[in-house]
């Protein structure tokens, strides 16, 4: 007769009833670690990995604030110089400091058009320019009247001059010089004095004598010239025949000088063939042509 144990194994141990204890599944070892971590450990785990992107996150917005506010900064000053650069001239205050020191000066002279008015010396005079007077300092003697008054002109005029002389004498030629430099004082004595006693008007007196203040014997660049051998002639348009001024017609040039008052002259003045100025340097040529352009003497007209 079969037995219990007879029932086949498998049998056996498929009917739960006759197993009296379960079959337990052994456990996994990742599962049992995970079981054993507190809750705790998970917050700290999630805080780690989350940490270097938010301080990553943290890290970029930070420095792009602070290029942000380097930006502004930057461009702040060209929006401030701007509205500064555009002002107009009319934003400018114009109420002068006055400086209670000194005396407030005339509006007049402060006047920019007023001062581009203003002549920079006084006007022509019956067709004579205004001359200032050398000074004296400047002065060197290259003669002597007969009453022993010194014969003056600038240095760089009277140095050639004296050459011009002695050239002009070894040449046959016996300059001699009649007037050189001339204080105002001087020109206002021979200028109304003389026309007294000849009865003539300033407008007549004009044609042989410049008035004061503008005569080219104020500079130390003029002088008159006559000849030794021929007294007669001096001071007369007489002296264009002698052989002193033919002298000079050929020779002056090259010393620096030329006849101030030729025939038919631009300012109207008598023919001088007596009277040379020297226009040999920089100085004594702005004295005399800068006078003449500004009256438009040698303007060609059509």
């Amino acid at each position: 007769m079969p037995t219990q144990n007879d029932i086949p194994v498998a049998q056996r141990l498929s009917d739960p009833k006759r197993s009296p204890q379960k079959q337990s599944t052994p456990a996994n070892p990742i599962s049992r670690s995970l079981q054993a971590v507190p809750w705790w450990g998970y917050s700290l785990a999630v805080l780690a990995f989350l940490s270097p992107i938010v301080s990553t996150r943290i890290w970029f917005a930070l420095n792009a604030n602070a290029t942000n506010q380097a930006q502004a900064t930057t461009a702040a000053p060209t929006e401030i110089s701007q509205p500064v650069a555009a002002q107009p001239p009319q934003a400018i205050p114009t109420v002068p400091f006055t400086n209670p020191a000194k005396p407030t000066s005339n509006p007049t002279s402060d006047n920019p058009e007023t001062i581009a008015k203003e002549p920079e010396s006084p006007p022509d005079l019956f067709g004579h320019h205004p001359y200032s007077e050398a000074p004296l300092n400047q002065l060197r003697t290259i003669g002597r009247a007969g009453d022993g008054y010194e014969i003056k002109l600038r240095e760089a005029a009277a140095k050639s001059y004296l050459k011009m002389e002695a050239d002009a004498k070894a040449d046959g030629v016996d300059f001699v010089v009649i007037s050189g430099f001339r204080t105002i004082a001087e020109q206002q004595e021979l200028f109304f004095e003389i026309s007294k006693q000849r009865n003539q008007t300033p407008a007549q007196r004009a044609k042989v004598s410049a008035p004061p203040g503008h005569s080219e014997h104020h500079t130390g660049y003029a002088l008159d010239i006559g000849d030794g051998a021929v007294p007669s002639a001096n001071l007369s348009t007489s002296f264009e025949k002698t052989a002193a001024y033919q002298w000079l017609q050929n020779n002056a040039a090259k010393y620096g000088f030329e006849m101030s008052f030729p025939p038919n002259n631009p300012q109207g003045v008598m023919y001088e063939p007596w009277h040379w100025r020297f226009v040999g340097d920089d100085d004594s040529l702005i004295t005399f042509y800068k006078k003449q352009s500004r009256s438009s003497s040698f303007i060609k007209k059509p």
